[in-house]
């Protein structure tokens, strides 16, 4: 894996110079990873930041890992693919495969096309690839890392204000942003250590890279990435929050009105007495969570819509200040 460390100039200080710099705002950075649990929005959000930073007239683009799709899926655009694909003014879209980013890699590292075919073909190295652990979440991290450099060496790599990287659910997150790491210490020296250290501390500055952690107001989310992966939590979004739309003494007339006889009343209050008490728990689990945190909490609203679309991303986007 020799050229990362030697070909690529990084634009990451030392740590120590990092953590004496004040920490800039969320998409005044680099790089920032969205991460949460299956389910919360992740995607919706990673767009809306995208969009809010593509508004202030940052170049940016939002990586999705594993090839997922679903950011082309917001814009209704066909498919990206491992191509950097421009899905509205200043914002592009990559879905990185990690076969694809071991291909590039390889590409960029041996000059001679005749060795580049022969290992593609060698049945052992396809092999060894496949079977190491974690290899195929190290090259996605190089490719994030590939993209959020100012000196590219893809060949018409385009030079991005801001990465916004899709990131897996939480718990595979954790491990996946852990790579870097796990192999530094696997390796101890040679290239694929100081290429590994690399990545980990492009992860671990606070002044360039940035999290946030999506959840529901059903939920507290994780907090420990500080202490397994050494990255602090710079925002949580608490989506999908109900609206308050009734005041106590509204709520108890809501109250009689749904014990009462007329069935379409009582339905009806029955409905807006559930949503009520809904709005009320969520707000309680809210007041938990930033009693039990250090990062700000931000609140996005519940969007009544069957699905989830670009109109709904830009939505999000403008309360994401």
């Amino acid at each position: 894996m020799r050229g990362y460390s030697h070909d690529w100039p990084l634009f990451l200080p030392p740590p120590e110079i990092a953590r004496n710099h004040p920490v800039t705002e969320l998409l005044d950075k680099r790089l920032v990873f969205v991460t949460g649990k299956g389910g919360v929005g992740k995607t919706t959000v990673a767009v809306a930041l995208g969009l809010r930073a593509a508004a202030e007239g940052k170049r940016t683009i939002v990586c999705e890992v594993s090839a997922q799709e679903n950011a082309s899926r917001i814009f209704e655009h066909t498919e990206v693919g491992f191509h950097e694909v421009e899905l509205s003014e200043n914002l592009w879209s990559i879905s990185i495969d990690p076969d694809e980013s071991m291909r590039e890699y390889v590409l960029l590292q041996l000059k001679v096309r005749a060795m580049r075919d022969m290992l593609f073909r060698s049945r052992i190295f396809n092999y060894l690839a496949a079977a190491t652990p974690g290899l195929k979440e190290l090259v996605t991290i190089g490719k994030i890392w590939e993209l959020a450099q100012l000196d590219r060496k893809v060949k018409q790599g385009r030079k991005y204000d801001l990465v916004i990287v899709d990131a897996p659910a939480t718990g595979h997150g954790i491990g996946f942003l852990q790579t870097p790491r796990t192999f530094a210490a696997i390796a101890r020296v040679g290239p694929i250590h100081s290429q590994a250290q690399q990545l980990d501390r492009l992860i671990t500055d606070q002044e360039h890279t940035g999290v946030a952690i999506v959840a529901l107001p059903e939920e507290m989310p994780a907090n420990d990435l500080r202490a397994e992966v050494g990255v602090a939590v710079d925002r949580i979004y608490m989506n999908a929050l109900y609206p308050e739309r009734f005041g106590t003494k509204e709520a108890e007339r809501l109250g009689e009105l749904a014990g009462g006889e007329n069935g379409a009343v009582r339905a009806a209050s029955r409905a807006a007495v559930s949503e009520h008490n809904r709005a009320r728990s969520q707000r309680a689990q809210l007041a938990r969570l930033r009693r039990r945190v250090q990062a700000p909490v931000k609140t996005l609203p519940f969007l009544f819509e069957p699905e989830l679309g670009v109109e709904a991303a830009q939505q999000l986007a403008k309360r994401l200040g």
